[in-house]
């Protein structure tokens, strides 16, 4: 099995996260990296509570959970628009299913993405029925153990290829990897669609529109800059992201993390 990864990209205050946790990242079997981004898998035993935060990606997770004191189960976590918060206690465990934005459609094909956006869905909500809301997942104490049964569950979807997926990905990766993409009507020319094409095609595939997504990979970018420079010029990092100028970059950061950039890179983080 690949080794995890350590990208911290949208986790607020990762540092203070992976002190208190055990998280890692681990790849899917090969067949399902298409349409899986990654793995995560996170246990815990504390002896006081933990609030995180996460800058969410625009990306739907499949979520098998167990908490201390609960039964076991499984939802659908669409894209969510705030920042996500989630108050940890005692002993747990999460294995996460992150799928690649746009790829999520072909598993539940009777639905737009969008309408799973902001909602967390038990997963037999969400799935064709007959799919199943296996909580064994969770069960093993070995990692190893637990990535097989997370590909051995997708597998067993056997997606059928759609190519406005496929699209889909694309071209959120495109906005993901090229800084120079900020309008949407400048984008959905340079691909050769109009901009209510787009937005159709990212309302039923991606779950938020082509403008979300601009501004939510400016805001991971501005939080990844905060963490790891010591002297952060912001006017600079703004015109960089594309802002009009430095006052917008800080709206949109606080209103997203909830506390301004300067506080953040400070080390203050939301409460």
């Amino acid at each position: 099995m690949a080794a995890p990864r350590r990208d911290t990209r949208g986790i607020v205050g990762a540092a203070e996260l992976f002190a208190r946790v055990d998280f890692r990242r681990p790849e899917p079997a090969e067949p399902l990296r298409r349409h899986v981004e990654h793995y995560w898998l996170i246990d815990w035993d504390l002896p006081e509570p933990y609030v995180s935060h996460v800058v969410p990606h625009p990306a739907v997770h499949i979520v098998f959970q167990q908490f201390e004191g609960q039964a076991p189960f499984v939802e659908v976590a669409g894209i969510q628009l705030g920042l996500f918060t989630q108050k940890l206690e005692g002993r747990g465990r999460v294995c996460g299913i992150k799928f690649r934005p746009g790829s999520f459609r072909p598993f539940a094909p009777g639905h737009p993405v969008s309408d799973w956006t902001g909602k967390r869905l038990p997963l037999a909500d969400v799935l064709p029925a007959g799919q199943g809301n296996d909580t064994a997942v969770l069960t093993p104490a070995d990692e190893n153990a637990r990535v097989a049964a997370l590909d051995a569950f997708l597998l067993g979807l056997a997606p059928a290829p759609d190519p406005e997926a496929d699209l889909a990905m694309g071209l959120v990766d495109r906005i993901r990897t090229d800084r120079t993409i900020r309008r949407v009507g400048d984008f959905a020319r340079a691909e050769g669609m109009t901009v209510r094409a787009m937005q159709r095609l990212f309302s039923a595939y991606v779950g938020v529109g082509p403008k979300w997504i601009i501004l939510r990979y400016r805001i991971h970018e501005a939080l990844e800059r905060a963490k790891s420079t010591p002297t952060v010029d912001w006017a600079t990092l703004a015109a960089d992201l594309g802002y009009a100028d430095q006052a917008h970059l800080i709206r949109d950061f606080t209103a997203t993390v909830g506390v301004p950039p300067t506080a953040y890179a400070g080390g203050v983080h939301p409460s």
